[in-house]
């Protein structure tokens, strides 16, 4: 419905905002260390901190349907662009935990709404295309964060936080702004948007297999988040590395996730989507354990073999995690007497909050056992996420449609 170079450009510039969506959003992994201790927080008050100031994206949430309407995508995804670089600037100057937490609150409601209208523009060109395009879209969000991940490992080497903090804003920032001027106009959405006219099934009513979808959702995202979270800590504070290599981990784990993900087309013509998940989820949970329990009596002698025997590892889990949760999230897409948006937004937006209070929980445990051993919780989590795909598979009557997968790199939500 557009012509091929229209349909070529905008899809560079989706490519190139999904980048840097995830380059700005991971530059923060390599130097929590660095915030935690600039704030002046233990681990138990991080975890509150970065849970609570979930509360954020929910608000965001709640208005993001609104604002497309009144100001569509084009000119939203720029505004929001703008306003995330702005809050990201202010990261060095704050001392304080309650500051950190208005921050990261302003980051997640503006970050909320700019993912929501982001996707809603790559769905809308995916219906121009007629060709499901939208993995390519997480996959450079994916590249981004791993990228960012591993250069800002080696700026927390010798860069002044506030130098970092100015470099990559700006940069970001005039990458999306540029970008963004070749991005679907309000007339060229109009012409694909839809309509679903059904009668709509109350919250607290929704069929039980809507919560048992959400219920992997969570258990599938919940080991990507603490990897983003935790990773550099756990680099730093148990397999004593320099801060420059703080970001391996992570670094490896995403790239492995990547490869993962773009490999789903493929795997799919030959297994089922949920049949990957339960398996993802069972041989990468060992992984991710086999790695926990070698990589630090290692560290004890060797940090540097620590580091690479534990990222080899978390590899693995990085690939098993990989179509963890796109295959919750196109399940979504066949709940009996429900349409997709209505189920997506419900599972969306129970999910938020359970991480919300998850991460406090992950926090809590660090503090009071240790980081090792709260990395026991999520673990648990995957292994939980590969026993509800399996439960998928057994229901699933048909292969599911990849168009309702969505990887979340960066946490997609619709709000219907």
């Amino acid at each position: 419905m557009i012509s091929a170079a229209r349909s070529s450009t905008v899809q560079k510039a989706l490519f190139a905002i999904f980048f840097s969506q995830g380059f700005l959003f991971t530059s923060i992994i390599p130097r929590i260390p660095e915030f935690i201790e600039r704030i002046h927080v233990d681990f138990a008050q991080w975890g509150l901190i970065t849970g609570f100031a979930g509360l954020g994206s929910l608000l965001g949430l709640t208005q993001t349907t609104r604002l497309v309407a009144r100001f569509g995508t084009r000119k939203l995804n720029r505004l929001t662009a703008l306003l995330l670089a702005a809050v990201t600037l202010t990261f060095p100057y704050i001392h304080s935990g309650w500051l950190w937490f208005v921050a990261n609150f302003a980051y997640g409601l503006i970050g909320s709404v700019f993912n929501i209208s982001l996707n809603a523009q790559a769905v809308a060109v995916q219906k121009l295309v007629n060709r499901v395009i939208l993995g390519r879209y997480h996959a450079a969000w994916a590249i981004g964060a791993a990228s960012s991940a591993a250069l800002s490992g080696l700026f927390a080497g010798f860069m002044p936080l506030e130098l970092h903090y100015l470099i990559v804003p700006v940069a970001v920032a005039a990458t999306l702004l540029i970008a963004g001027r070749n991005l679907l106009f309000p007339a060229e959405e109009a012409s694909v948007e839809t309509k679903v006219h059904s009668k709509r099934i109350p919250f607290f009513k929704s069929p039980k297999y809507v919560w048992l979808l959400t219920a992997g959702l969570f258990a599938g995202m919940f080991p990507e988040l603490v990897m983003m979270d935790w990773s550099a800590v756990f680099a730093k504070t148990t397999l004593h590395v320099d801060p420059t290599l703080g970001a391996v981990p992570y670094t490896v784990f995403t790239a492995a996730m990547i490869v993962g993900r773009l490999s789903i087309g493929r795997l799919t013509k030959a297994f089922h989507f949920s049949d990957l998940s339960k398996w993802g989820g069972i041989i990468g949970s060992a992984a991710m354990l086999a790695g926990l329990l070698i990589g630090p009596p290692i560290a004890e002698h060797q940090p540097v073999l620590a580091l690479i025997v534990t990222s080899s590892f978390w590899a693995v889990a990085g690939l098993g995690v990989a179509p963890m949760v796109p295959s919750f999230l196109s399940a979504g897409g066949h709940v009996k007497g429900m349409n997709t948006a209505a189920v997506l937004s419900r599972m969306s937006l129970t999910n938020s909050i359970i991480v919300m209070l998850a991460k406090y929980v992950m926090g809590a445990l660090a503090q009071g056992v240790g980081l090792g051993i709260a990395l026991i919780f999520p673990i648990a989590s995957f292994f939980c996420a590969g026993l509800l795909a399996g439960e998928v598979a057994k229901r699933a009557k048909r292969k599911d449609a990849l168009a309702n997968a969505f990887p979340p790199t960066g946490p997609m939500a619709v709000v219907d």
